[in-house]
């Protein structure tokens, strides 16, 4: 990848129509972000209690890379922003980290064989086990940093701030239902901490960002609440979203070199940043959603019909989009865009690219 610069790119040929589409379809998310979730976009009162801090989003923004040169970008691609739940992915590859360390050699063993902190004791989540956590199929029950799985129950992504949730759903057997929760992603983030006995932030600085050529302009906030001792030490526990507020404030430059970092199977200039066969796994469906991987969006049945089927996404809310298309070589970020319009750029870009 060369030299991010933060000035925008021009586009080649029929790249800019893409570029001018995406600079056309601004994200519906109002600019004041706190007063958005407070009005209760993802959840009523009380549970859309604000957890951490937000900041006011800044313009829509992105870039384009094509076999790891910049081709095009638009806006202020330095702006550091929310990135809602594209941290998910985030914690994926710090999980790929961590069994490249030895620390999570199985991924089948039940979580409570390593993390002992008495949230998988009870009957229903026992039986949890990484890849359970990791896919969003554990079913795990219980409170943490103030917030009920119950809250995201029933959660319908198509419907977002449309109406309830089905918080009364009956809990399946762990494995056996697929379910968008973010208490539940919060939880194995937390299991990551205790695994690393460091606070992941730090972690992600010196094993992924930092190796790549990234920024350390980017901050990653917890809960005011997430607070938690590990060996003696009072240590911050960061959520996979900003569901609650907190999350990963970053810009699209440090964005697009993570998605080039997966691209290329882990490695970087030479360097096995993030093993290849944890990328290779993380990229496969789930047998319970063919559209989910380990915590990664995946095209291969069709969820965004206009997009190359081989197309891999880290999506925030507010349309914070990473895009990979590995038959074309191509990582695009897309910073506050309509998610509804994701489809569609993804094949101009496609259509304007030589085959």
């Amino acid at each position: 990848m060369t030299q991010p610069d933060p000035h925008p790119t021009p586009a080649p040929g029929n790249l800019a129509e893409a570029i001018a589409f995406a600079e056309a379809q601004e994200s519906p998310f109002p600019r004041d972000l706190l007063a958005h979730l407070e009005a209760g976009h993802f959840d009523p009162p009380p549970h859309n209690a604000v957890l951490g801090p937000v900041f006011p989003r800044g313009a829509p923004n992105g870039l384009v890379l094509h076999q790891g040169r910049r081709i095009g970008s638009w806006g202020d691609t330095r702006q550091a922003d929310m990135t809602f739940s594209a941290a998910k992915s985030y914690l994926s590859l710090l999980a790929g980290i961590a069994q490249a360390d030895g620390l999570l050699p199985d991924l089948d063993e039940p979580v409570r064989a390593r993390i002992a902190d008495g949230g998988f004791e009870s009957d229903q989540n026992a039986e949890i086990s990484w890849r359970h956590l990791l896919t969003n199929t554990s079913e795990w029950e219980g409170e943490l940093f103030g917030k009920s799985d119950r809250i995201d129950r029933g959660r319908d992504l198509a419907r977002e701030g449309a109406g309830p949730k089905g918080m009364d759903r009956v809990l399946q057997r762990p494995g056996s239902y697929w379910e968008y929760n973010d208490v539940r992603v919060n939880r194995l983030s937390l299991c990551l901490l205790r695994l690393f006995r460091r606070p992941l932030p730090e972690v992600f600085a010196e094993r992924i960002l930092d190796p790549i050529g990234g920024s350390r302009d980017w901050v990653w906030y917890p809960y005011d609440t997430a607070w938690v001792e590990v060996e003696g030490r009072r240590l911050p526990s960061v959520p996979g979203g900003t569901h609650w507020g907190a999350g990963m404030r970053i810009h699209a430059e440090d964005q697009a070199r993570i998605g080039q970092l997966v691209l290329q199977g882990g490695a970087w200039e030479g360097r096995q940043v993030v093993p290849a066969e944890w990328i290779a796994q993380s990229l496969a469906p789930c047998p319970l959603n063919p559209s989910y991987g380990f915590l990664w969006w995946l095209n291969g049945a069709g969820r965004w019909p206009e997009a190359p089927r081989d197309s891999v996404f880290a999506m925030g809310a507010g349309g914070n989009v990473t895009w990979i298309w590995p038959a074309g070589q191509v990582v695009a970020v897309l910073r506050w865009v309509n998610p509804e319009a994701v489809g569609r750029f993804c094949a101009k870009v496609a259509a304007a690219l030589p085959a």
